[in-house]
């Protein structure tokens, strides 16, 4: 294998292909600055969670959700620093798709693979968030859980044309989400003024049905996924999966994939207190489990005679979803197109068109991935519950990656985070509470479909030259021991689990057993480390 030269691929029977891979990389168009990745970023954390989650967290925790919302914006900053030194470090599309690969292995590569086409499931949340709200004007389009026939058409018709606007290249994806970002801006910020000017109630609000924490501060982290928080500030990763086609990565992203973060959880943390300080008196007999809405600030905007912002908010209730289901697009193209370099699809899925620099192939199966994901499901937050899992755990593999590539011989970071030693630990814990805190329920439909990856890795094993089996599974198993340890606390746990472990002790032993498959995984992957470099 000596005349392959240097390579980045981590195996033998990839580096078959790292050649071509490079090529096609080399036609990636690099036109993305700070504001464009920072738009980007913003764009797909500001989607439809702004529109439903404040309901879903007041329903799950009270007026305790603002401290929800502060929680998952410190904790995603936490992942996000972790994942902007990836980015700093190893610039490259689909990048959230590739890290796992390069430090851990095929094992590990190919069920985290697997997760982030799973992932797609995202953008078709957003499409669904469209319908949902539409179909104040179109009733015939939603029925109150799924998509009707008509719904579903327009649904597919809407799809299709996110997904030609993002065919003609990455300079006017970013025009026209930069435009599109302006006005994502603009709505909220008027609807936190107009309900707080009009129908706000006073503090005492916060304090009265049931207290500040009416359902015990327990709920405040399962607020985090039924409530839909950890779905809604997800979206950080965008400008690190745009890293190939950025202008002076190691500058421009760390402080765009910030910036959005920061600026997104002060929006969300403002639209929570609108929601809880203008929702009427006589909504709340039941306290805040009975406030229900089919859209929920629109509805709340016709309820204080704001009938101007209900028709403003019905409108933005295409905008900002669509604007996150584009963005959506885009980064599911560019994942779909990693996963092809990581030989979970045909080599062939990876082709950039030489001309606009997308690939072309990578969208249009994208395309079919999200009409397949449309089908099945049923409304915004059923969509969002799992997929807020998913995301969770390609993040945890990513941190698993920094500290690989960190502790291997002859890797070298970029350097821009300092304390990376300790913070990727912790960001591994973080995820693995936040997957944790979305409960049994939402666990046992998500981490078995996580672990479908696992024959799937075995089918695509057909390469000669591949290392051995013995090897792969060795270096690969923490995952798998991670994922069936997971859905066995949350089984026990008290988070609509069993009970057998109560709280706080299942949070604790989920701490605990995290840290110690953190550091079974960077010594496995240490060990491929060596391995591959040994080969190279």
């Amino acid at each position: 294998m000596a005349q392959d030269g240097p390579r980045r691929e981590p195996t033998a029977g990839l580096a078959a292909g790292a050649a071509a891979a490079a090529g096609q990389e080399r036609k990636l168009r690099q036109g993305l600055g700070y504001w464009g990745l920072t738009a980007v970023g913003f764009s797909n954390i500001l989607g439809s969670g702004w529109l439903f989650a404040a309901m879903y967290a007041a329903q799950t925790a009270g007026p305790a959700s603002l401290v929800s919302w502060l929680a998952a914006g410190l904790l995603s900053a936490l992942v996000a620093l972790v994942m902007v030194e990836l980015g700093a470090t190893r610039p490259e599309g689909g990048g959230t798709a590739r890290w796992p690969l390069y430090a851990s292995g095929r094992l590990v590569g190919t069920v985290v693979s697997w997760s982030v086409l799973l992932s797609v499931g995202g953008t078709a949340a957003e499409i669904t968030a469209i319908m949902q709200y539409a179909s104040h004007y179109l009733p015939g389009l939603y029925n109150g859980s799924t998509l009707t026939a008509a719904g579903l058409g327009l649904a597919l018709a809407l799809s299709a044309v996110l997904s030609a606007l993002n065919w003609f290249g990455v300079r006017l994806f970013a025009r026209l989400n930069n435009a599109v970002s302006v006005f994502k801006v603009i709505m909220p910020i008027v609807t936190v003024a107009a309900l707080l000017a009009s129908g706000a109630h006073g503090s005492g609000r916060l304090t009265g049905h049931g207290g500040f924490a009416p359902y015990g501060w327990s709920a405040c982290l399962s607020a985090l996924s039924a409530g839909g928080i950890v779905y809604s500030v997800n979206g950080f990763q965008a400008p690190l999966d745009f890293s190939g086609e950025a202008r002076d990565p190691r500058r421009t992203i760390p402080s765009s994939v910030l910036s959005g973060i920061a600026v997104s959880v002060l929006l969300y943390l403002g639209l929570q207190l609108a929601f809880l300080l203008a929702v009427p008196d006589r909504l709340l007999g039941q306290g805040w489990q009975g406030v229900d809405f089919d859209s929920p600030f629109g509805q709340l905007a016709l309820l204080l005679n704001l009938h101007w912002l209900a028709a403003l908010l019905y409108a933005d209730a295409v905008v900002s979803p669509g604007g996150s289901a584009y963005v959506g697009v885009a980064i599911d193209a560019r994942h779909t197109y990693a996963l092809a370099k990581n030989g979970l699809l045909p080599r062939s899925v990876m082709q950039v068109d030489s001309r606009f620099g997308i690939p072309h192939r990578a969208l249009a199966l994208n395309l079919a991935v999200i009409v397949v994901f449309l089908l099945p499901f049923g409304g915004w937050q059923d969509i969002v519950a799992v997929m807020g899992d998913m995301y969770l755990l390609i993040y945890a593999s990513s941190t698993v990656a920094a500290a690989v590539f960190r502790a291997s011989t002859g890797e070298r970071l970029a350097g821009w985070v300092p304390g990376l030693r300790w913070i990727a630990p912790i960001a591994f814990v973080v995820s693995g509470e936040f997957v944790y805190w979305s409960g049994w329920h939402d666990l046992r439909l998500a981490l078995p479909l996580v672990l479908v990856g696992l024959p799937l890795f075995l089918v695509l094993r057909r390469d000669r030259t591949a290392a051995p089996l013995p090897a792969e599974l060795r270096d690969g198993a923490w995952l798998v021991v991670y994922l069936a340890g997971l859905c066995l606390l949350s089984w026990l746990g008290g988070f609509k689990g069993s009970g057998r472990l109560p709280q706080p002790w299942d949070s604790a032993a989920v701490a605990v057993f995290s840290l110690a498959v953190f550091a079974w995984a960077v010594a496995s992957g240490v060990r491929h480390q060596g391995r591959t470099h040994a080969a190279a």
